[in-house]
């Protein structure tokens, strides 16, 4: 039987998006597989249609460019569940690439474990000026991490999810979260609080440069203190009130102040100590938004 997947890809004033679909032009699949590929512009005019049409055109590609203005990526990623059609619906981001077996190794895992959802590594590429510390800590490559055994939340820069688990859920990606980030581990969360299950595809590998701008310690800091306030309004919304949150908060602070004092530690190391850094101001981010703070406008 034919299977089909819509590959999503999200875009936003990125030329290196046509070098994505090249990629995803390049995808080893059986016969029997019928990829399609959604673009979502989400800029305020439609200034991608040409680039990604032409590209498609070179490479062959079954391509439906969708404008999904603007500025907040939860309306471009809605706009992508909006216009899927397959069975399996992955995302890859605009300046990611994939390698050939990306596809066939989510689809493999997928059906292999039955899964809701799969996610696949993705590696960062630093560039010449990158920091050594930087380099050799990889912050900025993206894996899942287990809580128990389980993978409770996701990513959307490698993903593939089950077109008919999102119909049945009512899935939507938040468009309160949009602009400064976090809306894909509030969608993923909200999958597996439901029951819904996610593996993962270590051979479905994608690369992503890092950007100058994002190649810094005081990056990384905000970046991590938005994800533990994304984690603490997950926090904030469950059962706990009063002298629960109080007891959440206390755990978040003294987390904190252990990742403080492993920072010390290594403080001639520079890449272990700004992975304690990194994880302090995770924590710290979970205080803030639990004592009521506004989570950070990262992007």
């Amino acid at each position: 039987m034919t299977v089909t997947v819509d590959v999503c890809v999200c875009t936003f004033r990125r030329p290196a998006v046509a070098e994505t679909l090249a990629s995803l032009a390049r995808q080893a699949l059986d016969p029997d597989v019928r990829m399609r590929i959604v673009v979502a512009d989400n800029d305020e005019q439609p200034e991608a249609r040409e680039r990604v049409q032409d590209a498609a055109a070179v490479h062959g590609l079954d391509l439906t460019y969708v404008h999904a203005p603007a500025r907040n990526i939860s309306l471009a990623r809605n706009a992508c569940l909006d216009a899927a059609a397959g069975d399996f619906l992955a995302f890859l981001d605009d300046d990611e690439t994939a390698t050939q077996g990306w596809l066939a190794a989510l689809l493999a895992e997928a059906q292999a474990g039955g899964w809701d959802a799969v996610l696949g590594p993705v590696k960062a590429v630093y560039g010449e000026g990158a920091p050594g510390w930087l380099s050799a800590g990889d912050f900025h490559s993206t894996a899942p991490v287990r809580v128990g055994g389980r993978i409770l939340k996701g990513y959307a820069g490698n993903v593939m999810i089950r077109r008919p688990t999102i119909e049945r859920l009512g899935l939507r990606f938040d468009l309160r979260l949009g602009r400064q980030g976090g809306e894909d581990d509030d969608f993923f969360y909200r999958l597996t609080d439901a029951g819904g299950t996610i593996g993962y595809a270590e051979a479905a590998l994608a690369y992503e440069p890092v950007p100058a701008q994002r190649a810094s310690l005081t990056w990384l800091l905000k970046r991590g203190f938005r994800t533990g306030q994304t984690h603490g309004s997950r926090l904030r919304q469950g059962p706990g009130r009063g002298a629960g949150r109080l007891a959440q908060t206390g755990l978040a602070g003294a987390k904190g102040a252990v990742c403080l004092a492993g920072a010390a530690a290594t403080a001639f190391s520079p890449a272990r100590r700004t992975r304690w850094l990194v994880r302090g101001a995770l924590h710290a981010g979970v205080v803030a938004r639990l004592a009521g703070w506004r989570e950070l406008q990262l992007y």
